[in-house]
């Protein structure tokens, strides 16, 4: 295959890329979204291997055929519970393709011309595109591991930690400028060596000092670092199409993240140097803050009867417990009962942007009546009954009434302006924010005891 006919189809891989961003922007083009962007991952693949530069195709397919196979395995295996957790190590592994492809390129780049400016730009290439991708394959990690209960959600205070961070930055590129400059290659070497190691130690503590509540916050951060170690390993490949998709991915993830950040009211500076949310300090009082009312499940079926209006809020406990499809049978049976049923959604709901919604598209839930935060808030104080089904952090009103709280200015859903709120929950325990909800203890807050999903199917059942 011709290098202008890879061009042209390299072209219209990254058309493609960007209309499947597009098409994932909005629940109804999600599909086709997804189709756009296999479609253009299938081109790119195709042509890299039919084109002029490949060799060893025998060893690129079968490399292909196990990836694809595991990739399957996990895909068909791995619950929508677990996906944050996947997503983290995949973009772990993005991390470590940047760093292996890196050190390659060091060992072996070929001839360069005009060789003083060009190396010296190769250089900085290979630098960069390890440093990036070692900050997010340690990053990820610890996010992985957070998300999975390996390691503790609480983040990491170690003492300057900030200056920590300044100090790995500074050395690192001080280390670049011996790494350009350097005229023997063992100096090069242990320049490279050096900042490698710096790197994955300030990827694990950049993450590391993030709390577990922040993990939506860390994920599309990570998804931003992956998109720039990708582009960085494009520039060592000269491989144009890499270098567009992995700006697509390391801009979209960016901006995914300032939208985060604005929805929780933090600083977007604050992400990326490793200090979001609480300083460690303090977690809030888990104590409780006066008596609260137990509701059962035929008080609750009653209630819905009754009602004209309903909003439900989702979290991650409905997540675990799976009970998105037995509410949106509820949400069938209220609806042609004549009575009003919305979604509520926090951007920050879950463990992974956008969780809930997927989980309610997968429920079949209609597109309709999911509303976001800032779109159903002003609708509370006019509703009969709110279901808070798993949620806590996203509806606890400490964040507007409690100026010391870890989570005080956060947007929160503003569910106690209802006239009657039903909290899901399996016991009193705190959030995963370690915050204590004043909104357990309001005089029309109830509480329903339980798994979330039998929980649930009782009150369909009682309907």
């Amino acid at each position: 295959m011709s290098g202008g006919l890879v061009t042209a189809a390299y072209i219209v891989a990254a058309i493609l890329f960007i209309f499947s961003l597009a098409g994932l922007s909005k629940h109804e083009t999600s599909m086709q979204g997804n189709i756009f962007g296999v479609t253009g991952m299938a081109i790119a693949l195709i042509v890299t291997i039919l084109g002029p530069d490949s060799g060893h195709v025998g060893w690129i397919i079968l490399a292909m055929v196990i990836g694809g196979a595991i990739g399957v395995y996990l895909a068909r295996k791995v619950e929508m519970t677990e996906m944050p957790e996947l997503v983290a190590v995949l973009h772990s592994f993005v991390g470590l393709a940047a760093v292996l492809v890196g050190f390659n390129s060091y060992l072996d780049h070929g001839a360069l011309p005009l060789e003083g400016v060009m190396e010296s730009i190769h250089l900085t290439e290979v630098f960069l595109g390890i440093f990036i991708g070692a900050v997010t394959f340690t990053g990820s990690i610890v996010a992985f591991g957070k998300l999975r209960g390996i390691f503790s959600s609480k983040p990491l205070a170690l003492p300057h930690r900030h200056k920590l961070n300044l100090a790995a930055l500074v050395i690192s590129f001080l280390l670049l400028v011996v790494f350009v400059r350097a005229e023997s290659t063992g100096t090069q070497a242990f320049a490279l060596l050096i900042m490698t190691l710096i790197a994955l130690a300030f990827g694990w503590h950049l993450v590391s000092s993030i709390g577990g509540a922040d993990m939506p916050v860390v994920v599309s951060m990570l998804n931003s670092y992956s998109g720039w170690a990708a582009a960085a390993a494009g520039f060592m490949l000269s491989n144009d199409l890499l270098i567009v998709t992995g700006a697509l991915v390391g801009s979209s993830g960016a901006i995914l993240s300032y939208i985060m950040c604005k929805a929780m009211n933090r600083s977007f500076i604050s992400v990326i140097a490793g200090g979001f949310g609480t300083d460690g300090s303090s977690t809030g009082d888990d104590q409780e803050m006066g008596e609260y009312r137990e509701a059962s499940v035929e008080d609750v079926a009653e209630m819905l009867k009754s009602a004209s209006s309903v909003i439900i809020t989702p979290g991650y406990g409905m997540a675990v417990a799976q009970a998105q499809y037995p509410v949106q049978d509820i949400t069938a049976r209220l609806r042609a009962k004549g009575i009003k049923v919305r979604f509520g959604i926090h951007p920050v709901a879950g463990r992974l942007p956008g969780h809930m919604n997927v989980l309610l598209a997968e429920a079949k839930v209609p597109y309709d009546i999911v509303l976001e935060m800032d779109e159903i808030n002003d609708d509370f104080s006019d509703t009969d009954v709110v279901l808070v089904i798993g949620a806590n952090d996203t509806v606890n009103p400490a964040a507007q009434e409690d100026p010391r709280s870890p989570i005080a200015g956060m947007p929160v859903l503003e569910v106690w302006k209802a006239q009657n709120v039903i909290v899901f929950k399996r016991s009193m325990n705190t959030g995963y924010a370690g915050v204590q909800n004043p909104l357990f203890f309001k005089e029309n807050t109830q509480m329903l005891f339980g798994d979330a999903k039998e929980s649930v199917e009782g009150i369909l059942r009682a309907l």
